[in-house]
């Protein structure tokens, strides 16, 4: 039986490439890794299928889910709720899938206090400036956008240090690379072997 996955949480500065990460990290070793599917009042846009890119939930069914605890984190953003269900994450940590979350900082905090073994990656940029030609180059946002996302950059930076590790995104390739061998380090920490521990010091004292 394969050992239970963990819980891996992915945030950083908006431009950093997250995302671009993600599918490429699940598409080179998709037998590991489950992104995890979050949850949302908002309306489906064109293309979009309940179960894949969210679940869609009505503002009363995701209420209850509040209500009854089936939340590992939750935040509302424009009059819309998203958060990140319980059971499917659950259920692939179980098959020993690790689960990926992408999710902002104040979100990523609240899981780490919740499931103190999650393990935080904050991607980012190898400079600032790289950050800022990035945004400019996506070619979708106005200058005043791109500004106040960088004003939020700097805000997010306060908060770095709370991650366990820092991925430099410079070449994607090798980004992906580390952050899968970060990842399958973390299976040999001590926090998550604790049954392990136990078997085997039962064992040599001969229990």
């Amino acid at each position: 039986m394969r050992e239970r996955g963990i819980l891996i949480v992915v945030s950083g500065f908006s431009g950093a490439g997250k995302g671009t990460i993600m599918k490429e990290l699940i598409r080179k070793h998709s037998e590991d890794y489950a992104l995890s599917v979050s949850a949302t009042t908002r309306q489906p846009r064109e293309g979009e299928e309940n179960g894949r890119e969210y679940f869609f939930k009505t503002k009363e069914e995701f209420e209850k889910m509040i209500a009854k605890d089936e939340l590992i984190e939750y935040a509302k953003y424009v009059e819309n709720y998203y958060g990140t269900p319980k059971d499917y994450v659950e259920k692939h940590l179980a098959e020993g899938k690790d689960v990926i979350l992408e999710i902002e900082i104040q979100g990523a905090l609240k899981v780490k206090e919740k499931y103190p073994d999650t393990l935080l990656l904050f991607v980012t940029p190898p400079n600032a400036k790289e950050l800022k030609e990035r945004l400019v180059g996506r070619g979708t946002e106005t200058m005043e956008v791109i500004e106040s996302r960088m004003a939020r950059a700097a805000e997010e930076s306060e908060v770095m240090d709370k991650y366990d590790y820092l991925v430099i995104n410079d070449e994607l390739d090798k980004c992906v690379e580390e952050m899968h061998r970060i990842i399958r380090c973390e299976h040999r920490a001590c926090s998550h072997n604790a049954d392990f521990i136990e078997k085997i010091k039962k064992e040599l004292k001969g229990e």
